[in-house]
């Protein structure tokens, strides 16, 4: 029985539901917003959090109030389908995957209350054993002159914290060598699946080689694999992963040689079932795993933390409490590895 399947059958009972909004300034310099999905029902809330990265989306989600007519009984397997045949959006998003980040939101707030209405965590419902979480801390340097000073602020704070990096053609050989002597670079996401973006990196084989060369031995995340740029990572296929590409298990199998390891980030998959299925899949063909987050700002961080502490612990988990998300990182937050903090009913991190 796959995993999914050992959830659908959880009743639930949804009396209302209603949305909140959430922002802040981010580290990559944006202003982020999301929108908290609430659902109540028999005493309880469960909670999941939109995580679509285009504020308007937001603004738009909020001012519609709560129309959706998804009041009634359940069971968490025809909520989801119902769910599913719904247009969450009162006018198209900026953006199709958005609609899988709206999916999430949903039906992680119906899984928690189904989890709360029937006094179940959801690593007990699932048999799993949550473990010390090791994350990363997703990271873009700055700009010349003080290109390493975001690396340099948290690694004065933080010294063992891991690091997520995104090369761009900006990094010198002074900052090659910085990062190659700070030896905390556990991933390069060289984002080479992402076009007409600000954080587009070119098809440039140099360019990898250069990175690559100077800080060897990570993680290679996104690059893109044009027949020159292949031929310079011939050598390291087996540190290729996979991210912004990887929304579903037939995603997985499109890809060009099976990966040592893939990046499931949670709300790029949508609905529960094609999250569950991918684990499932990559449990059942060894391809190891890894979390990522979308600078969530409420809830979803939690709930992304306690998935990655029950199926991946030990990857380099971009999912670091989102005090490591701030322009400034301040003294005090939580290392690596996170002590387990599951919920003893729903799906919460505490």
């Amino acid at each position: 029985m796959g995993s999914f399947d050992q959830l659908t059958d959880l009743p639930l009972t949804i009396d209302s539901h209603k949305l909140s909004g959430q922002q802040a300034d981010v580290s990559s310099g944006f202003l982020r917003m999301t929108t908290t999905i609430s659902f109540s029902g028999g005493g309880e809330v469960g909670r999941g959090e939109d995580v679509t990265y285009d504020n308007e989306d937001h603004e738009a989600l909020q001012a519609w109030g709560a129309p959706l007519a998804l009041a009634g009984e359940w069971t968490l397997g025809s909520f989801c389908e119902a769910l599913e045949a719904l247009d969450l959006f009162p006018q198209p998003p900026v953006r199709e995957i958005s609609r899988n980040y709206r999916t999430w939101g949903f039906e992680s707030a119906a899984l928690d209350l189904a989890l709360r209405q029937a006094g179940q965590s959801l690593h007990q419902r699932l048999g799993l054993t949550p473990q010390p979480l090791r994350f990363v801390c997703s990271l873009r340097l700055g700009e010349a002159p003080a290109i390493l000073a975001p690396l340099e602020q948290r690694l004065a704070i933080y010294p063992d914290l891991e690091f997520k990096l995104d090369p761009t053609p900006e990094w010198d050989a002074a900052t090659l060598q910085a990062v190659a002597d700070s030896g905390r670079a556990a991933v390069l996401d060289f984002k080479g699946l992402y076009e007409g973006t600000e954080v587009d990196t070119p098809d440039d084989p140099l360019f990898y080689e250069r990175v690559l060369t100077a800080v060897p031995n990570t993680w290679i995340e996104d690059p893109k694999l044009t027949p020159e740029i292949d031929a310079v990572l011939e050598s390291a296929r087996e540190r290729i992963t996979w991210d912004a590409n990887i929304n579903s298990v037939a995603d997985i199998d499109a890809l060009p040689f099976q990966p040592t390891m893939v990046n499931i980030k949670p709300s790029r998959f949508g609905p529960l079932s094609e999250l569950f299925a991918a684990y499932d899949s990559c449990n059942e063909r060894g391809i190891a795993m890894y979390g990522g987050g979308q600078f969530e700002l409420g809830v979803g961080r939690g709930q992304i933390q306690y998935l990655a502490s029950c199926l991946h612990p030990n990857g380099p988990n971009d999912v670091a409490p989102l005090g490591y998300n701030e322009p400034t990182v301040a003294a005090g937050l939580e290392r690596s590895p996170l002590p387990v903090a599951t919920s003893e009913i729903g799906f919460q991190w505490q």
